[in-house]
């Protein structure tokens, strides 16, 4: 896909908030690549009866057909492929970009959903209440229990729905400890003040905006997330691995 002048790039988050971080780690992923591309773009609610996929992120471009783009993975790709970025992962060998894909899904597929679980079944008004904090009590009250129920079916589907809360706990913090002794490594070994990447290297691989929107999701939706939130928190290579990128690349957002 041949993609226009990309300061016409509007990225729809979902939430009508400008100038901060909102809670989905797909979003924020999106817009940490997009940053570390130094591409610029502007930010809107948008709806997902609009979008492409029917989700959150997705973006639009104006030109000619007023191109519509969603997926977060899809869309970073589409931008590698046109040149407007690129590719991150260029010089890894065969071993390590599977190792970078292998996080990556450990993190969109399993963690997410043990977020999803925590969010949408524990702290379920919390988590509507925020989500939905444009639409009408009623409207969000009827639309909230749809969502509540398409999130159970796909996590029956999917395999987290059969779990117990204690199992689900401990998958979480399994992955949280896991991603915190990897970054732990990589920032013991850095030198400077500057942002330290997953692997160590001195430039981010296509797995570092993932991990940087999961940890900073993790740290933002505290009310309906307070478990991770504390885990997070509790871990100072997350905390430290975000605090740094943060200030070069999000100075205009609060992390507080």
């Amino acid at each position: 896909m041949d993609l226009p002048r990309t300061n016409n790039l509007t990225l729809y988050r979902g939430q009508p908030d400008i100038g901060c971080y909102v809670w989905s780690p797909f979003v924020t992923k999106l817009e940490a690549r997009l940053r570390f591309g130094k591409i610029p773009y502007r930010t809107e609610a948008g709806s997902v009866t609009k979008a492409p996929k029917g989700k959150v992120p997705y973006i639009s471009i104006d030109d000619e057909k007023k191109t519509l783009l969603s997926d977060s993975t899809l869309i970073i790709k589409s931008f590698i492929e046109s040149g407007k970025l690129e590719d991150l992962n260029r010089d890894l060998s065969g071993p390590q970009k599977l190792q970078d894909i292998a996080l990556q899904a450990l993190l969109e597929d399993k963690l997410y959903f043990y977020g999803i679980h925590e969010k949408w079944i524990q702290n379920y008004y919390a988590m509507r209440d925020n989500i939905l904090a444009p639409l009408p009590w009623l409207v969000r009250v009827v639309v909230g229990y749809m969502i509540y129920n398409k999130n159970v079916r796909n996590m029956m589907g999917q395999g987290t729905g059969k779990f117990s809360d204690e199992e689900i706990a401990a998958f979480r913090v399994e992955v949280w400890d896991a991603l915190d002794a990897a970054i732990g490594k990589s920032c013991a070994q850095h030198l400077g003040e500057g942002p330290f990447w997953v692997w160590g290297g001195d430039s981010p691989t296509e797995v570092d905006a993932v991990v940087y929107g999961f940890i900073v999701s993790g740290l933002m939706c505290g009310p309906a997330a307070p478990i991770t939130k504390g885990i997070i928190q509790g871990r100072s290579a997350l905390v430290e691995y975000v605090r740094r990128i943060h200030e070069v690349y999000f100075p205009d957002y609060d992390l507080e």
